[in-house]
């Protein structure tokens, strides 16, 4: 918990600070040293260095520096993220996956895709393992349409990888007490004991290539900010067992709909009507976008005119951050709308444009997506 909002891996709501997270959580701002080493390695792959990073929506890290150092040593390492599914995919969940992918790309690396089924499982009454079970296929299907690399690409689902995992997170689970997990998560004596101890199964992907190559590898995990706490935990653990301590990347939030101080982030619990979802079709998104997008414009056209909008607080502006890649686009985008030449409705105009085009390649993508290819099987490498 954060003093002034709600932020666990489980609920995010409030107006978010993030110079007060890194205060409190411990994390270290990515510096524009970080930044010109990722450049230059994004450069030699003919990349250049992701919008994301630019813009410093990916804002903090735990041992990045260690991680390049390695690599730099000719010391592979290797990704790992996942998704807890318990509802469809909405384009919150795609932001650190994009991001993922160009880390693949850069540096050739394989990824560990975690599907944490039983996770939402155990914090959600009314979510049965038959619904986390449908709904990992699906978003199984958005990680696919993304481009990751199908040889370099491992999905580990919980339930249906826990004879491989489970042993793994037992020596996890051994070294921390509930004290720590009541700490690190705000847990109270009512809650589930399945749900405190599964940071111990999340921890697994973090490692497990190493136990299954038989050598300690450097694992890099790129997530939204709201999980920190269940790796905060793990890298205390996992150099107990002999592994390296895991680095991370976290990013900021896609603010939802409504805007950040009311929604925290974009979220299915928001409602179907306020969040945009992978599936949804050109008219979806033009609908919910011009019915509920905050808009930082003024009260009238000749109002607005003459003073201009907030582009840092319209949310159609703050969604282009994360899905317009031209940078000199964005800054005309922001010149026009603060001085008024561009008005709100053609702002949202503009994102509708963009969000169209990017779900309709996405949805194409989506429709191929095999992802029996993608599942790791024991004794596969």
């Amino acid at each position: 918990m954060v003093a002034g909002m709600t932020l666990t891996p489980w609920e995010v709501k409030g107006t978010i600070d993030y110079d007060k997270i890194v205060q409190e959580f411990g994390v270290e701002k990515i510096d524009s040293a970080l930044l010109a080493r990722l450049e230059k390695h994004a450069k030699k792959k003919g990349l250049v260095l992701h919008h994301l990073l630019r813009r410093h929506i990916f804002f903090a890290h735990r041992d990045l520096k260690f991680i390049l150092d390695e690599y730099e040593k000719g010391n592979r390492f290797f990704l790992y993220t996942g998704r807890a599914p318990s509802g469809n995919t909405h384009l919150g969940h795609l932001v650190p996956w994009l991001f993922t992918k160009w880390l693949q790309d850069v540096f050739d690396v394989e990824l560990w895709f975690q599907f944490p089924d039983e996770e939402k499982f155990l914090f959600k009454e009314e979510l049965t393992l038959e619904e986390t079970a449908r709904y990992t296929e699906e978003n199984m299907k958005d990680v696919i349409a993304l481009g990751f690399d199908p040889k370099k690409t491992h999905f580990l689902v919980d339930t249906r990888h826990a004879g491989v995992m489970f042993p793994e997170a037992i020596k996890v689970a051994k070294r921390i007490t509930f004290s720590t997990a009541k700490a690190a998560f705000g847990f109270s004596n009512e809650q589930n004991i399945g749900a405190i101890f599964y940071t111990a199964m999340q921890a697994v992907p973090a490692f497990l290539p190493s136990v299954l190559r038989k050598k300690p590898l450097p694992c890099l995990i790129p997530h939204a900010i709201d999980q920190d706490p269940h790796f905060r935990v793990s890298r205390d653990v996992i150099p107990r067992l002999g592994y390296p301590k895991p680095a991370s990347i976290q990013c900021r939030f896609l603010p939802g709909l409504a805007g950040m101080e009311k929604d925290g982030k974009m979220s299915s619990t928001s409602g179907d009507q306020a969040t945009i979802y992978t599936t949804d079709d050109a008219k979806a998104v033009k609908q919910k976008i011009n019915k509920y997008a905050f808009s930082g414009g003024r009260e009238t056209v000749e109002a607005h005119r003459r003073l201009g909008g907030n582009p840092d607080v319209d949310v159609s502006y703050q969604w282009l951050l994360f899905f317009e890649e031209d940078d000199a686009k964005l800054e005309r985008i922001y010149r026009d709308y603060k001085s008024g030449k561009l008005l709100s409705g053609e702002l949202k105009a503009i994102l509708i444009e963009k969000l169209t085009a990017f779900l309709a390649k996405h949805q194409a993508a989506r429709q191929r997506a095999q992802p029996e290819k993608f599942l790791w099987a024991p004794g596969k490498k």
